[in-house]
């Protein structure tokens, strides 16, 4: 592994360590994350740990362009990968059903699988957390065994619910808030996944994990779940 570094704009460097997209890459992306952290120290501002880079925005006042190559030099040297098991485990209940989760049926059209084939192997498998974004609480997460995989809907939808649970490729997540978008809809959680009050905000963090529990219509609705069906476009 040869980390590079891109330039984002006059006060951000982009640390990219590698160039697909691996389960594998976690423990490096994490220990990579904790030497930056450790380097930049009080002028770090923020740092974005993604698949495969980890964006590194600093305070231009504290430290030249060039003094902050030199920290990410220094903290990429004998980088050796952490140990994956820092993270959370969580489990999140989902309702999946046909009315919340409507690509349940073109997953399994794609898949040439029943839909509680579908359902049974996206619930099986545990999930990394890779990356925060899109909007807060927005964990993106993989990766989806290749069978279940499908591309974005061509025409994304105005408004998804909060908790709405799909696919994209090869990842999958839940949306925590109220907003457009284009993923394939299977199901939905009735978890909080951002809190104001909540430290860090996000349920989830890069390095966690994630299991998805299928659960009943009435187990949902007891959980806080709000089963009002999508609605579909006209």
């Amino acid at each position: 592994m040869r980390p590079r570094v891109e330039v984002v704009a006059i006060d951000c460097l982009m640390v990219r360590l590698f160039d697909e997209i691996a389960e594998s890459n976690m423990p490096w992306m994490l220990a990579a994350g904790a030497r930056l952290r450790e380097g930049f120290a009080g002028s770090l501002i923020d740092l974005v740990p993604s698949y495969t880079t980890v964006m590194v925005h600093y305070d231009l006042l504290a430290l030249s362009p060039s003094q902050a190559r030199e920290i990410i030099a220094r903290a990429m040297t004998g980088l050796s990968p952490g140990v994956q098991a820092s993270g959370r485990c969580h489990a999140l209940p989902v309702w999946y059903d046909l009315s919340v989760g409507p690509e349940l049926r073109l997953l399994s059209q794609r898949s040439g699988l029943p839909v509680p084939e579908v359902i049974r192997r996206h619930s099986e498998r545990e999930y990394q957390v890779f990356a925060l974004g899109f909007a807060p609480g927005f964990a993106f997460m993989g990766l989806v065994e290749e069978a279940l995989a499908a591309p974005r809907l061509s025409t994304p939808r105005k408004q998804v619910a909060a908790g709405s649970v799909g696919i994209a490729e090869r990842q999958t997540a839940a949306y925590p808030s109220v907003s457009p978008g284009g993923w394939n809809l299977i199901g939905r959680t009735p978890a909080k996944l951002f809190d104001r009050e909540r430290e860090g905000y996000s349920l989830m963090q890069p390095g966690d994990t994630v299991r998805f529990v299928p659960v009943s219509h009435a187990e949902f609705v007891s959980l806080g779940g709000d089963d009002t069906p999508l609605a579909l476009p006209t």
